[in-house]
């Protein structure tokens, strides 16, 4: 298990303990998850997890992330107490153009585009088959981008621009309009955590 500080241990039992108050049916009408043998299937970057109520325990249908690190944990807590089930969208926005973007910029912009780009940036044909990888299709924007599907109808477009002499190398992470209103500003810079950290892993 990956724990980054011990910040982390904190949220994520409460959480837990909120979840095993849950009612599965509510969370199944809210959300269209299935809910069976006393387990969430919840499907994250590709990769279907297998969620034990009301005693929290978690396995997945093959190698994932969420099955390794703490906050992907967390984050399928929360998304299974607080989400919302959204019709797809065609439409990308930036994380600056939703609700809270400019307040949460400045997390955004360390924990996701940086990290991105300087992971990504410098290794573009590792990045690609990363992305490939993780069922990512390629998108033609920048020097390599592709789109994934995120957690249900919700879906990310990464880009990376290769560095030069004279530039640093550069990302951005476009998400579907619909994550506007299916998740809030934290959860969505976390969302773009966890899809770098899955393809860095995925390297």
């Amino acid at each position: 298990m990956q724990v980054e500080n011990h910040k982390e241990e904190v949220p994520f039992e409460h959480y837990c303990e909120k979840f095993a108050a849950l009612d599965p049916a509510e969370a199944v009408q809210r959300l269209g998850v299935s809910f069976e043998n006393g387990e969430f299937a919840v499907r994250l970057l590709g990769v279907t997890y297998f969620i034990s109520h009301p005693a929290y325990a978690i396995r997945a249908g093959g190698d994932g992330l969420a099955l390794h690190s703490l906050p992907a944990q967390t984050f399928l807590l929360r998304y299974l107490l607080e989400g919302k089930r959204m019709p797809a969208s065609q439409e990308f926005k930036t994380f600056r153009e939703m609700p809270w973007g400019e307040l949460y910029i400045k997390p955004f912009t360390g924990r996701v585009l940086t990290r991105a780009a300087y992971a990504f940036g410098t290794r573009t044909q590792k990045f690609r088959k990363a992305a490939e990888a993780l069922g990512g299709l390629p998108l033609r924007h920048g020097d390599a981008a592709y789109e994934f599907d995120f957690l249900n109808n919700y879906r990310l477009r990464l880009i990376v621009w290769e560095g030069d002499e004279e530039f640093p190398p550069n990302a951005q992470l476009l998400y579907s309009a619909n994550f506007a209103e299916g998740f809030a500003a934290e959860d969505r810079v976390v969302a773009g955590d966890l899809l770098i950290s899955s393809l860095k892993a995925a390297m």
